[in-house]
């Protein structure tokens, strides 16, 4: 018997969040998401962003910090666009890290 696999979306925790997290699927290039959580409505994928990863529902600029958890976990490196998969390749994070001043 093989398990239905739920079609991607966009779950958004907490109403001050500017990053959600994909989950239900991996979601490619193009993908029409709707969000869900603390946000509603839909958003499309500007690239495609894997299952668990963080997506830009809004536009994000270069020294800004990423909110998720309705934290602080990090600042954006370059700017993404709505619909952008925000990871390593564009977020320094702040977390788990033993150079970053805990006070």
């Amino acid at each position: 018997m093989s398990e239905a696999v739920s079609p991607a979306k966009v779950w958004i925790i907490h109403e001050n969040d500017n990053v959600g997290t994909v989950v239900g699927a991996d979601a490619g290039a193009g993908t029409k998401l709707p969000m869900t959580g603390s946000r509603s409505g839909e958003l499309v994928t500007s690239e495609t962003i894997p299952y668990g990863h963080k997506v830009a529902p809004t536009s994000l600029v270069e020294g800004q910090p990423v909110i998720k958890y309705g934290v602080p976990i990090g600042l954006m490196e370059a700017d993404v666009a709505p619909g952008g998969h925000v990871h390593s390749q564009n977020l320094q994070s702040s977390r788990g890290r033993g150079d970053k001043d805990r006070g």
